[in-house]
């Protein structure tokens, strides 16, 4: 094998591994958003209203950043609100690729 194609398979591992985080994290966000954030209407108060909010912008950073919106949007201007179908590459590699085990950072 090639340093190149090394290089690549370490790259790709690296990818999925960031991947499956990504895919584990918003899972537990809509779980938590399901659960109204573990709030019930009784107790809702401008500090609820607040952490949302912030929430809301760090979900807005990331979302006008991957899909090239907002102070995003003229950084790539041809690919703006392109939607590629998924390639079937990526079927083969997650037939044989496992699931790459979770790993807790704390600040």
């Amino acid at each position: 094998m090639t340093r190149r194609a090394t290089t690549n398979e370490k790259a790709l591992d690296a990818f999925i591994a960031a991947k499956f985080e990504i895919d584990a994290m918003l899972e537990r966000l809509a779980a938590l958003s399901a659960d109204h954030f573990e709030t019930s209407p009784d107790e809702i108060n401008w500090g609820h209203v607040g952490t949302l909010n912030h929430y809301r912008a760090k979900l807005r950073e990331i979302t006008d950043s991957a899909f090239k919106e907002g102070e995003h949007a003229s950084e790539h201007p041809q690919r703006q609100n392109s939607r590629r179908a998924p390639s079937a590459a990526w079927g083969r590699r997650r037939a044989a690729t496992v699931a790459a085990p979770r790993t807790e950072t704390t600040p």
